[in-house]
């Protein structure tokens, strides 16, 4: 038996195919650039071969909103609600769907698991979860903290666990995920308690394309010349590293701050400075941590990022363990679908 975990971005379609029960990994790969999801999913399924033994697809979805906060088996009703969540993930929502489509198309006797991103951060605590807003907000329209990257913050965390000989039970920990979407999350005795993303991914850290945080009167501002599709435009794919810049690739970026190329340079210092903020938000919140943990592409990549930050915290981290771990949710979502739905557990 395997389970066949698909992670569908905009442009792009990452599969890895994983034995029962030991979720060894049988078939993996990462297309790029890709035109539509149904080719590539064609694509993918002509690789792989042998379909019969596969027994369920699993699917990374970035926001489950207030309606899922485990595996949860794609129905029509499922699907309907996911997109109903679009416009708070715009990157990520209609393409995670797109995937699930062209499963539905191609393979319709297998069942489809959704996985959500936002399920590690349903548990947060009210004053973390909860804007300072009018209360019926909350309340009558759900508009809360969901959090995002939630399956590498899970993976990081259980690999930084493992590498500390700690129970997670007992960890205290940050985790920063870098990479084109950026966030940071505090853990204490293995449960998130804040993270950097909020009610959409638009929140938080300055990201290759995403301003992060901003004074909520600059957007009031500038909806007098912009529509809210311009805006969102704007905020989702011409702000960030990219608008500062001129540059939407990070190696790039790091080529024209080795160049000292005064926008490069600005851009870098910005995204540092707002990941050192975090840090040391968290650091006080926490009491102190046991680990600093990066992952992601940037966070994992080239050691000149993570250098930086830590160079200007060095006070905060003395005698924290600095961690890296290449994150792997598809291997979250295959081990969550085994676990929380009794799959794979016998042979």
């Amino acid at each position: 038996m395997k389970i066949l975990v698909l992670n569908s971005g905009s442009t792009s379609l990452k599969y890895k195919l994983f034995n029962l029960p030991g979720l060894d990994i049988v078939a993996a790969e990462n297309l790029q650039n890709i035109a539509n999801h149904e080719e590539a999913l064609k694509k993918a399924l002509r690789k792989i071969g042998d379909l019969r033994d596969i027994q369920t697809i699993g699917h990374r979805v970035v926001h489950g909103g207030s309606f899922f906060s485990k595996p949860t088996k794609i129905t029509p009703a499922v699907l309907k609600k996911i997109e109903t969540l679009n416009s708070l993930a715009p990157l990520h929502n209609p393409a995670n769907i797109a995937g699930i489509r062209a499963c539905q198309k191609y393979l319709p006797e297998i069942p489809n698991i959704a996985c959500f991103d936002t399920a590690f951060f349903s548990n947060l605590p009210d004053k973390t979860k909860i804007y300072p807003l009018p209360f019926s907000f909350y309340r009558e329209e759900k508009i809360q903290r969901f959090g995002f990257h939630g399956l590498s913050h899970q993976y990081a965390m259980a690999a930084a666990a493992k590498k500390l000989k700690k129970p997670l039970a007992e960890i205290k920990i940050i985790t920063a995920h870098l990479g084109g979407g950026s966030s940071i999350t505090a853990i204490l005795d293995g449960k998130p308690i804040d993270t950097s993303m909020g009610f959409t991914p638009l929140e938080g850290l300055t990201m290759l394309t995403r301003a992060g945080d901003l004074d909520p009167g600059i957007i009031l501002h500038l909806l007098k010349t912009y529509s809210p599709a311009e805006l969102d435009q704007i905020l989702n794919h011409q702000s960030g590293i990219l608008g500062l810049s001129g540059r939407n690739n990070y190696l790039r970026l790091l080529n024209a701050v080795a160049k000292k190329k005064p926008k490069a340079s600005l851009a870098f210092d910005i995204f540092i400075y707002r990941i050192q903020k975090y840090i040391g938000a968290y650091f006080a919140i926490l009491g102190g941590i046991d680990a600093l943990v990066f992952t992601g592409q940037i966070g994992a990549g080239k050691p000149i990022t993570r250098q930086t930050i830590c160079a200007g915290l060095k006070k905060i981290l003395t005698g924290v363990k600095i961690i890296v771990v290449k994150t792997d949710e598809e291997k979250i979502i295959a081990e969550e679908i085994k676990r929380d739905l009794g799959i794979g557990n016998k042979e």
